[in-house]
C-alpha cells in the first residue's frame, strides 16, 4: 500500500509553492529498487526505479520536464482488493511511459484505459507549465498552468481535480477513501495552509511534511480498508506502515517541492536494509531549475 499527498497551487497569491508534494511507498523491504535519481536514459526524469527481477525499470514516483516547457509528474497507487480480468502488464511502466512521451495527461489516461490490461491501479499525473501561461506549445495545443489527473481503471474513470487545494490519494477508489487519506489530507492541508507563504521556512515545511510521512497513529476502525485487507487491516491503517512480522511498510518516504520560480527540491529517505528500527534511512536531496 501507498500514500500520496499533493498540493499544486493555483496562482491567486503570488510567491506560493507551484506544488508540495509527500508521499510513502509501501513494499517488501527486500525487494530490490534504485533510490531517486535522474535516469540514465532520460536524464531529463527523476525518480526511484524498482528493479524487482523481471519488472526492471519501472516506478512509483518520478518527475521530469520532457517535452520540454512542461514539468509533469506521475504517481501510481495500486487499488488493494480488485480482481482484474485478463491482466497481462506490469504497472511498472505506467508513470515511465507518461514521463517519456509527448502525450498530455488526458490523451495518455485515455490511451491508457483502452489498452487496459494492467492489474487495478490509481494514476495521479500533474503537468505544469514551466513558462508564460499564455504560451502554446509547438503543436499547437495550450500549456495548462496546473493540470492534475486522477485516472483508475478500478472502475474506469478519469477525473479532473482542482487546484488550490490539498488533495490525498489512496489505495481504494476516490469515492470511498481509506480513513488515513481523510485524517492525513486534513493533516497535510494544514501544514501547507499554514507553510505555503512567501519566505516560509523551507526546512521546516520538509521537516513537517516528513513527520506527517512517519506517522504512526492508526485510523482504525475502517470498514473500506477492512473490507479490501482482511485482518491486515489495522496494521495498515496508519500513514507510516510497518507490519508485525518486519517484511512489509513504508520504505521510501519523498517531499517534492517547486517554487514560484521553478526550483524543485526532491528529498526522499529511504531504508537501507530490512529493519526500519535498526536500519539506516538514507537521505538523498535533488535540485533542478525547470525552465
Amino acid at each position: 500500500m501507498c500514500i500520496l499527498f499533493v498540493y499544486v497551487d493555483d496562482g491567486s497569491v503570488p510567491g506560493r509553492y507551484r506544488l508540495i508534494l509527500a508521499s510513502n511507498r509501501d513494499e517488501f523491504y527486500t525487494r530490490p529498487a534504485k533510490s531517486a535519481a535522474p535516469w540514465q536514459e532520460n536524464p531529463q526524469i527523476i525518480g526511484g526505479r524498482d528493479m524487482e527481477p523481471g519488472r526492471e525499470g519501472g516506478t512509483w514516483l518520478a518527475i521530469g520536464n520532457h517535452p520540454e516547457g512542461w514539468i509533469k509528474l506521475g504517481a501510481l497507487l495500486n487499488v488493494t482488493g480488485e480482481n482484474k480480468a485478463n491482466v497481462s502488464n506490469g504497472r511498472g511502466p505506467i508513470v515511465a511511459n507518461f514521463l517519456k512521451g509527448e502525450l498530455t495527461g488526458r490523451e495518455y489516461s485515455e490511451q491508457l484505459l483502452a489498452q487496459d490490461n494492467y492489474g487495478a491501479f490509481n494514476f495521479v499525473s500533474i503537468e505544469l507549465n514551466a513558462n508564460d501561461d499564455r504560451e502554446d506549445r509547438s503543436d499547437g495545443r495550450t500549456k495548462p498552468r496546473g493540470a492534475i489527473l486522477h485516472t483508475s481503471n478500478a472502475p474506469h474513470s478519469i477525473d479532473s481535480c482542482k487546484p488550490g487545494q490539498a488533495l490525498g490519494f489512496g489505495n481504494s477508489t476516490r469515492e470511498k477513501p481509506l480513513q488515513k487519506v481523510c485524517r492525513g489530507r486534513e493533516q497535510f492541508d494544514e501544514i501547507v495552509s499554514r507553510c505555503n507563504v512567501p519566505f516560509a521556512d523551507k526546512d521546516a515545511l520538509v521537516h513537517e511534511l516528513m513527520g506527517l510521512l512517519k506517522s504512526d497513529v492508526r485510523h482504525f476502525p475502517d470498514p473500506e480498508l477492512t473490507r479490501r485487507a482482511g485482518q491486515h487491516a489495522e496494521f495498515l491503517s496508519s500513514v507510516n506502515v510497518r507490519m508485525p512480522n518486519g517484511s512489509y511498510g513504508s520504505r521510501t518516504r519523498t517531499v517534492i517541492l517547486i517554487d514560484h520560480t521553478n526550483h524543485m527540491e526532491f528529498i526522499e529517505e529511504t531504508l537501507s536494509g530490512s529493519d526500519p528500527q535498526t536500519g539506516d534511512w538514507i537521505t538523498t536531496r535533488i535540485e533542478r531549475e525547470f525552465a
